[in-house]
Parts: structure tokens; sequence; C-alpha cells
């Protein structure tokens, strides 16, 4: 199972750099393409409450960068 992520930059928020680092702390890489970082998570199945508490630490980790996100667990 894999959760992607994609972001949407501010001019007055936070670098790219800076975000990248963020997450690329968190597990993710980043990835081309449609998406810009990808989680893998090692197994075949996670259930909602695992992927809401990982969404929470997402936005905890970018909480006052100014950037907007979306993301999709497959």
């Amino acid at each position: 199972m894999k959760t992607y992520l994609k972001i949407m930059f501010n001019s007055e928020g936070s670098s790219p750099s800076d975000i990248k680092n963020q997450l690329l702390n968190m597990g993710f890489r980043a990835t081309k393409g449609n998406y810009d970082f990808v989680y893998d998570w090692g197994k075949d199945f996670a259930n909602v409450d695992e992927l809401i508490f990982f969404a929470d630490k997402v936005h905890s980790a970018l909480q006052k960068s100014n950037v907007y996100f979306t993301i999709e667990t497959i």
C-alpha cells in the first residue's frame, strides 16, 4: 500500500527544499509524475484509523508552512 502526496506551494510559505526535508524525515520519498511524494507502507493493508493518524501527522508536519496538500492512499 502506498500513500501519494501532492503539494501546492505558496510564495509566502516555506521553501520547497524545507518541505522536502520535512517529508523525507517522515519516510516519504520524492517522485515524478502526478504526485510529488510517496510513502510506502510496506504492507498491503492499513485500517481507516491508521490512515487518519498518518494524515494527521502529515498535517502537523506541514502546519504553518503555508502549503496545500492532497493525500491519496492506494
